[in-house]
């Protein structure tokens, strides 16, 4: 089985930093993208296999990212989890209706974001 490939989408340096760490040591190949723009040419370059997604972001926000990464019909394995400091239920829901397969309040767990991940992954603990 290949080794999945994880791309990680923050403005936030020190969350790219320790997502980056966290994903690495468990063991998956990584791609980082600091804004929507770098997401979308990076997503239409590597097929990943899951996208850890901020939804604040200054030029294209994380549902836009979704919503596109959504429109391809190459990448529709692709799963996505909004990281978001928005916590309003709307807010998660506008992340679902983007097609999200899981949105995630900041701050979390990394122990929980790393279960979910290989849930997602359907990659066994």
């Amino acid at each position: 089985m290949k080794t999945p490939h994880i791309l990680i989408v923050d403005d936030e340096p020190n969350i790219v930093m320790s997502l980056e760490f966290l994903m690495r040591k468990n063991g998956y190949h990584v791609g980082i993208a600091r804004n929507g723009t770098e997401a979308l040419a990076a997503i239409a370059q590597t097929d990943y296999d899951l996208v850890l997604l901020d939804v604040m972001m200054p030029d294209v926000d994380g549902y836009q990212v979704c919503e596109q990464l959504r429109q391809r019909p190459d990448r529709a394995n692709t799963k996505v989890i909004f990281l978001s400091a928005k916590s309003r239920d709307a807010d998660a829901q506008r992340g679902y209706q983007a097609g999200a397969d899981l949105y995630v309040t900041k701050p979390f767990s990394t122990r929980q974001l790393m279960e979910k991940v290989r849930e997602l992954l359907g990659v066994a603990a």
